[in-house]
């Protein structure tokens, strides 16, 4: 039995392929460059440890956007909530 690995190399998008939902979510996110970073990082040395200074920035770079998703959604409920 052969033991390959992970292939953490950046996929290219195919032209007529459709985008992948997860990168759709990180682009809109804000976070795509910290997450190609660390992409980049598995694919150099393929070990996670080695790699936490960009594992940590796009956690960083993901638990903002969610706090700043939560505020936008918070707000719409209560501009809602006062037209009623």
């Amino acid at each position: 039995m052969s033991t390959q690995g992970h292939t953490w190399a950046r996929q290219v998008k195919k032209e007529g392929e459709e985008e992948d939902p997860l990168d759709q979510l990180i682009s809109r996110s804000g976070c795509a460059a910290s997450h190609y970073a660390v992409q980049e990082c598995m694919a150099a040395h393929q070990d996670w440890r080695q790699c936490q200074p960009q594992v940590q920035a796009f956690r960083d770079c993901m638990s903002e956007q969610q706090a700043r998703r939560r505020e936008e959604l918070q707000r719409r409920k209560e501009q809602g909530s006062a037209h009623s």
